[in-house]
């Protein structure tokens, strides 16, 4: 029988896929995450998560593969996913016990259940047990993304730094309550950096949160650094704002 899923706070993210193409010849549950939404897809077949992930790649979408539904059950509880998109059919757990199990531990959770032509029992099923709604499997990136951003719009966990917030579900960061636009990796990068207030964020781990680990030319973090601080008006020369921990990363100092 499946561990009944533990509702409380979002653990520490292991084994994700961060929203980015995937690599074919590593499996989803090794690639190290990055920060933003979270989506639990439990399906059976691996190549439709991965072409799913892949076309989210730029939306800031991490996704979690479940290949059954008791490791589907197992990973909700442990690692507090923001929506799952589940298989009508699956081994082990289907579709809809997933859905009557978590609404029965009173999750809220937004519950998608992914359906195919022979899914017209299991879809009435899920939805008469809370299921928040119903697409065709293969998943079409349009209407996950539709599906997650209204899954989104009650995400308000901002991160405030002194003058400095940054709403990770609206992608919107203020600068004394001005806003300022950043392109998508400095929003990541400066995400990263002032969820770590005060702390040391080594040059290997931004490597790993902002390109997958891949190898970069050694001035590109640099670069990425130095316009993000022009951006918030830290002096590049004399910065007091994302200061450089000589030869092992940045640290990020509120400023007052």
């Amino acid at each position: 029988m499946a561990a009944q899923p533990d509702m409380g706070h979002r653990a520490k993210h292991t084994e994700l896929n961060e929203g980015r193409p995937p690599d074919p010849q590593r499996p989803l549950e090794l690639i190290e995450p990055a920060f933003g939404f979270v989506l639990l897809v439990a399906d059976p077949d691996a190549d439709v998560v991965r072409r799913l992930a892949a076309q989210l790649a730029d939306r800031l979408v991490t996704v979690i593969h479940s290949a059954d539904g008791a490791d589907a059950l197992l990973r909700i509880g442990s690692l507090s996913p923001d929506a799952v998109l589940v298989a009508a059919t699956l081994p082990v757990v289907d579709g809809p016990t997933i859905v009557e199990t978590l609404r029965r531990q009173g999750s809220n959770l937004p519950i998608v259940l992914g359906v195919g032509p022979d899914d017209a029992q299991a879809t009435v099923r899920a939805l008469g047990a809370g299921a928040s709604a119903c697409i065709s499997r293969p998943y079409g990136a349009y209407e996950v993304t539709q599906l997650l951003s209204l899954a989104r719009a009650g995400d308000d966990r901002s991160i405030v730094c002194g003058p400095i917030t940054l709403n990770p579900a609206s992608f919107e960061v203020r600068l004394h309550d001005v806003p300022i636009y950043l392109p998508l990796r400095e929003f990541k990068l400066l995400h990263l950096l002032m969820s770590r207030a005060e702390r040391l964020v080594t040059r290997d781990e931004i490597s790993a949160r902002l390109w997958g680990g891949d190898q970069q030319r050694s001035n590109t973090i640099t670069v990425h650094v130095r316009r993000l601080r022009e951006r918030l008006g830290d002096d590049p020369h004399h910065p007091k704002v994302i200061q450089t921990v000589r030869g092992l990363g940045y640290r990020f100092i509120p400023p007052a």
